[in-house]
């Protein structure tokens, strides 16, 4: 399988000090270092191999032992998979401090090594998040389409796969129920395998709406209680993401409630039990919608770290998808033809005179502006966001 250039930029952060790039499996982080970084690391080490896995389990100071046979002095080094072996952080910890040594750390999340009593480098790496695919990515690739995406989602494998691969619904299933519903399970707070089973199918029809923790919790028969717990792991292994409500308008007041995306259309139809799904129907507007908040949420972690993404709706019903760091109001819809209807949202807003700028997405393939509302092609947005030109 041919590998896909990915857009995440790191050396410069690398050069300065140490950094966690952490993402769920299969997003291609494993990929991504060695066909983008491995040349340019002094040392490298993969805790997927069982052999180096068990040696530096019984002696973390392996690396500091290497290091100084090979007469390394202030070097880069990554370490793949470092979840699996959090005791190393402190090994990691003393070669920063001592030696200067810099350090790529991935992993699945950051969960298992704060739950292992570790800290993670008292602040002297950075956290980054690794995504599946964004849009500069793969736009150009032969699969590229939402109907694709719709089908496969965007993890790399899936993805990548033949438009005629049928096996792909296999692939998705597998990765659903052997990777969500086991590995993650696994955290140790999920001990009820086939509840956490069906929280997960009964969130995932959560999935860019309002999360109502009683609901899930009765549709899923646990406690409530459990269900937030759940959600934290989701959250914290980045397989959801929570979209907080913007709250700063004045003349309709918000609602209190967070949202719900989870990271991946495809296991978002797979969790669902969903055939293809069709254009025009409810489903493709939903997912539409959870395609575009997955490039936000990538753009902010690969470029604007510090920027912050909220939805709002007031407490009589007006709505808007997206509100960009307090200064864009964006919104989504998977129609062919911009109707007022759908402005409703955008013109409310604006009434707040808060904002910088409001946009509305969708499939039609004009660009228009008129009184303050830009109409824009799905695709010309996602050209402009990376490109740097939605927010400065």
């Amino acid at each position: 399988m041919k590998y896909v250039h990915r857009v995440l930029e790191i050396e410069k952060n690398l050069k300065e000090r140490s950094l966690f790039l952490f993402g769920p499996r299969q997003t291609g982080k494993s990929a991504f270092i060695k066909n983008e970084l491995i040349k340019k690391a002094d040392l490298y080490y993969s805790l997927l191999d069982q052999g180096l896995y068990l040696r530096l389990l019984s002696d973390p100071t392996f690396i500091r032992k290497e290091a100084a046979a090979k007469n390394l002095k202030k070097g880069f080094i990554i370490i793949d998979e470092i979840q699996k072996n959090p005791s190393l952080l402190d090994e990691v910890h003393f070669m920063i401090e001592e030696y200067g040594f810099r350090f790529l750390l991935t992993g699945s999340s950051a969960r298992k090594l704060r739950f292992s009593g570790t800290n993670l480098l008292g602040g002297r790496a950075r956290t980054r998040s690794f995504h599946p695919f964004v849009y500069p990515e793969i736009k150009d690739h032969p699969n590229f389409s939402l109907e694709h995406i719709f089908k496969t989602g965007l993890l790399p494998p899936h993805f990548l796969s033949s438009p005629h691969n049928n096996a792909v619904e296999e692939d998705l299933s597998a990765y659903v129920n052997t990777y969500l519903k086991e590995e993650i399970a696994a955290e140790g707070l999920a001990r009820n395998l086939s509840g956490f089973a069906r929280f997960l199918e009964v969130a995932a029809i959560s999935n860019s709406n309002i999360i109502n923790y009683s609901n899930i919790a009765n549709d899923a028969h646990v406690p409530r209680q459990t269900v937030k717990l759940w959600f934290d792991i989701l959250y914290d292994t980045l397989i959801a993401f929570e979209l907080p409500v913007f709250r700063k308008t004045i003349k309709r007041k918000s609602i209190e409630t967070s949202k719900l995306y989870l990271f991946d259309i495809g296991v978002t139809k797979t969790l669902r039990k969903l055939p293809q799904v069709a254009v025009e129907s409810s489903d493709f507007g939903i997912f539409f919608e959870q395609y575009i908040f997955m490039e936000l949420r990538a753009y902010i972690d690969y470029k604007k770290p510090q920027a912050e993404l909220f939805y709002w709706r007031s407490q009589t019903g007006c709505e808007v998808d997206f509100i960009l760091d307090s200064k864009i109001a964006i919104e989504v819809k998977s129609t062919t033809q911009i109707q007022d209807k759908h402005l409703k949202g955008l013109k409310a807003m604006q009434e707040e005179k808060l904002l910088e700028r409001y946009i509305i997405i969708s499939r039609d393939e004009s660009y228009q502006k008129e009184k303050g509302i830009e109409r824009m092609p799905w695709k010309l947005f996602l050209e402009k966001l990376w490109a740097g030109e939605i927010i400065a």
